[in-house]
């Protein structure tokens, strides 16, 4: 799963980049509100996390722009402004949820999970293909009832995949889901990953098609 995070206060931002990648999320950071606009349009993000008082573009304009152009990826608003009027005001224009600093990283993960289930229409935190279970929350999966050791990697490539089940998804997406910009993956990085994830949970697991991309077939 893809986060950008919009956040200017530089050790904030360093904080909750490496607590929310610990926690399996490819994030990428931008701290002012032209940059978090620009990575927007152009790049494909599952979820913002976004600063109102962000410097060149304040972030009601950044949410602002993003409804305009019709984006509804879900967006949590992370700022010191606890006035119940700024909380109206952001959530009446598009914010889905919107949290007053400072905030524990364990329950910020846990909002950023809630909005994921509600944007793909999940009602439970589980997310079951055939006899594999997927815990986000816990970062566990189990196969039949016995859990099964994945890499974080691993972990967040079945995730988008279990997510996706029956839609082909190309190269590109799946890299976007592990891999944020200052990434560099090797050529071969997705390969191996999928090779490990059909030796652990099943050699069918995983559909490629050949100069397409790959798919989990409906279950």
């Amino acid at each position: 799963m893809r986060l950008l995070l919009a956040e200017d206060d530089p050790q904030l931002g360093d904080g909750l980049t490496v607590g929310l990648r610990q926690d399996g999320y490819a994030v990428d950071w931008v701290k002012d509100g032209v940059s978090a606009d620009h990575a927007l349009k152009t790049e494909n993000f599952d979820l913002l996390v976004l600063d109102l008082g962000l410097p060149k573009l304040a972030g009601m304009e950044v949410l602002a722009r993003l409804r305009g152009r019709g984006q509804t990826l879900p967006v949590l608003i992370l700022t010191a402004r606890d006035a119940t009027g700024d909380k109206i005001a952001g959530l009446d224009s598009g914010a889905d949820d919107y949290v007053v600093k400072p905030i524990d990283l364990d329950e910020l993960a846990a909002r950023v999970r809630a909005l994921a289930r509600r944007s793909a229409g999940r009602a439970t935190p589980l997310l079951c293909y055939g006899e594999i279970e997927l815990d986000p929350a816990a970062h566990r999966v189990t196969l039949g009832g016995i859990p099964v050791e994945l890499a974080s990697r691993e972990f967040s490539l079945l995730h988008a995949l279990i997510q996706n089940a029956g839609r082909v998804m190309t190269r590109a997406q799946l890299e976007a889901s592990m891999y944020g910009w200052r990434d560099e993956p090797d050529s071969n990085a997705l390969e191996v990953h999928i090779h490990h994830l059909r030796k652990k949970l099943g050699a069918n697991l995983i559909k490629t098609l050949r100069g397409v991309g790959y798919v989990m077939p409906s279950p």
